[in-house]
């Protein structure tokens, strides 16, 4: 086809028909427009926008650009979570069985890490044998054996949001809220689900720097999901301390495995709670959010989902008995060194950003989406804002290969944390629901 009217068209600001959406996104697909005309034209779609039909024409021909999920009839609604990133955002690992336990079927698509953001996959290969590399068939046969799969976008599944996002992460057009919607829901759609919980988070850590921006999104999202069939919602979070007290894979796992058995952070509970509450609340499974917490939390400390854990990790492949047996370590890095305080009184700053970034240059997160990670590095035991030190209090511990890179983390680490004499406020870490 010819592209070259279709951008000069956006470039103006011109609305354009579906029809001619879908033809060039399934170009594109297939190779017959170049790099250098899309990156032009979604630099277009950056300054100028997309209108909700286009936004909705742009999603659905990503949608059908290669294979989608099909279940057969079942009474279990099939729903998902996506969150837009984070640092320590473990939540997947324990929702997902635990929605599996509530009678939920999960087909749980997700993603890599990048830069300070982890990434779902990243974390789960850390476990020993486990693979996320399942095929749309093995995806929907094991969903419907043990009601739950986590695996990777596979090559036949949306393929034109695997080579756009791959431009817009180097145009600099991915801060773009129609072009961050299609792409998410591109992918969440091409599952099938009957409802969506999302949680976009605001903050110094995330990609939405304030809360306006994120409810922006976040109502791009619900109401496009929603016109598309499936009931969502957006839970507006807090993202300017880490979430639980550990970042970087291995480390997350663990933390994950804790909330299963009832000793995780408070923070990391609320949400995987509230996330499962909504989507029970969503399916009519519930009609009151109080309700729906309640049936979650006695799901979560009937031990079922942490089994259930162990049964997902089985069916992908992951040695179950090198799992346990490594959950039982103290440290799998090489080095560990002690973050102490100087002083007494009460954190008033955990800064997420500066402990996603030592992470990252720890060897625990990706500068590139080809770069090789160390799943055993990262930070954990953080003291969260609220919490009262003493002076030689451990503020965290710093995992690493080698004493080099673990001293230089611990004195970056040093400036990620503030203390006052008084007691700080603490914001919710929700903060706004979206439907």
């Amino acid at each position: 086809m010819n592209f070259l009217p279709l951008i000069e068209a956006k470039r103006e600001g011109t609305p354009l028909p579906e029809e001619q959406l879908r033809a060039a996104i399934a170009a594109f697909t297939a190779g017959q427009i170049p790099d250098y005309q899309m990156a032009a034209f979604l630099m277009a779609v950056f300054f100028r926008g997309l209108n909700t039909d286009e936004t909705r024409a742009l999603t659905l021909a990503m949608r059908d650009s290669g294979e989608v999920l099909t279940f057969p009839e079942d009474p279990r609604p099939l729903v998902d979570k996506h969150s837009t990133g984070g640092v320590g955002d473990k939540v997947s690992l324990p929702l997902a069985p635990l929605l599996a336990c509530l009678g939920f079927r999960v087909p749980m698509v997700s993603g890599r890490g990048l830069g300070i953001t982890g990434g779902t996959l990243d974390k789960l290969e850390s476990i020993p044998g486990f693979t996320t590399q399942l095929t749309p068939g093995q995806i929907v046969e094991q969903v419907q054996r043990i009601g739950v799969a986590m695996a990777g976008q596979t090559g036949t599944m949306i393929p034109a949001d695997k080579k756009l996002y791959a431009l817009r992460d180097v145009t600099g057009t991915v801060p773009s809220i129609p072009l961050i919607t299609a792409s998410i829901l591109s992918k969440k759609l091409a599952e099938g689900l009957h409802a969506l919980i999302m949680d976009v988070k605001f903050g110094a850590a995330a990609f939405m720097q304030t809360r306006d921006q994120a409810r922006e999104l976040a109502k791009s999202i619900v109401t496009l999901a929603r016109e598309c069939g499936v009931n969502t919602r957006a839970l507006l979070t807090d993202m300017a301390t880490p979430l639980g007290r550990a970042a970087g894979n291995w480390l997350e796992v663990k933390e994950a495995v804790l909330c299963l058995e009832g000793h995780g952070p408070d923070d990391l509970q609320e949400l995987v709670i509230a996330c499962a509450a909504h989507l029970l609340v969503q399916t009519g499974k519930c009609r009151d959010i109080a309700v729906a917490q309640h049936l979650a939390l006695n799901c979560l400390a009937s031990r079922t989902p942490r089994r259930k854990f162990d049964e997902l990790v089985a069916a992908q492949g992951g040695d179950l008995e090198a799992f346990k047996h490594r959950l039982t370590l103290d440290h799998t890095a090489s080095v560990v060194l002690e973050l102490r305080s100087d002083d007494d009184g009460f954190v008033s700053r955990c800064d997420a950003r500066l402990v996603g970034e030592i992470v990252r240059d720890l060897g625990g997160g990706r500068m590139t989406k080809e770069a090789a990670i160390n799943p055993d590095v990262g930070i954990d035991q953080l003291a969260k804002p609220g919490e009262r030190v003493g002076e030689g209090s451990v503020l965290a511990h710093i995992h690493a290969t080698d004493r080099v890179s673990a001293e230089a983390a611990l004195e970056r680490l040093r400036h990620a944390f503030e203390l006052s004499d008084e007691l700080p406020p603490i914001p919710p870490l929700i903060q706004e629901v979206v439907e």
